[in-house]
């Protein structure tokens, strides 16, 4: 059976979709017993949504000691390697590759103008905003139809006359480059996200407070909108 319809053919069971984005949210190991609980299904049912998962290499998985002891336990965790769907198959991440990698040849122009290029993506991504008359929530729904395509979650808090919105990357589209082009590959995105809050709310305070590139679970951005 060819990789893209077995995947496909996975994702297909609801509950199995869920339990797949649990686990690439959560971002850490998980065993049988806790996805039975969080979805309130039997174990047996949960290791078989894992296995059919961990088969189509959607997740990995590797035998854990077991605290209270006895037998090792398998546990389950995000693939490192991305997985990339298209019909028909395209290669659109090796040309990603090629174009950062000419970038970063090119030094701090190509730096730059590649930096505006994204920027810019960012502000058209966002639906037309008409001006002041739209409130920030509606905003804030403009802002999550687009970052429910690439794994956001906004968290949004206010404190007194200010609102604060803070946001996790939690799966981030890039990883497979960050190890060759960690500086570049945040330094576009970064630069994509601007785009999307400056269309949005036009007066704030952009501000990246955690980063993969440190070894953090999540890159988390915090903008504080004046």
């Amino acid at each position: 059976m060819p990789d893209t319809l077995k995947i496909t053919n996975t994702l297909a069971d609801e509950t199995r979709y869920s339990i797949y984005q649990y686990i690439v949210k959560e971002k850490k190991q998980v065993s049988v017993l806790e996805i039975a609980d969080q979805f309130g299904i039997h174990p047996n049912v949960a290791r078989l949504h894992l296995t059919k998962l961990n088969d189509s290499k959607l997740v990995s998985s590797q035998l854990a000691n077991n605290k209270k002891g006895g037998r090792p336990a398998r546990v389950y965790f995000p693939a490192e390697d991305p997985i990339y769907l298209s019909f028909p198959k395209q290669e659109n991440h090796l040309l990603l590759q090629w174009l950062l990698k000419l970038v970063d040849s090119m030094g701090e122009e190509a730096l730059r103008k590649a930096k505006e290029i994204s920027y810019q993506h960012g502000r058209t991504i966002i639906k037309h905003v008409p001006s002041s008359t739209q409130t920030f929530e509606s905003k804030m729904e403009l802002f999550k139809e687009a970052a429910n395509a690439i794994g956001y979650i906004p968290h949004i808090t206010e404190n007194e006359d200010k609102k604060v919105i803070t946001f996790s990357i939690y799966n981030c589209p890039y990883k497979d480059q960050l190890h060759k082009y960690p500086a570049l590959v945040c330094s576009l995105h970064e630069s994509f996200l601007k785009g999307q809050f400056d269309a949005l709310f036009p007066t704030n305070k952009f501000l990246q407070i955690e980063s993969m590139q440190n070894h953090c679970n999540n890159c988390v951005y915090q903008i504080e909108v004046l």
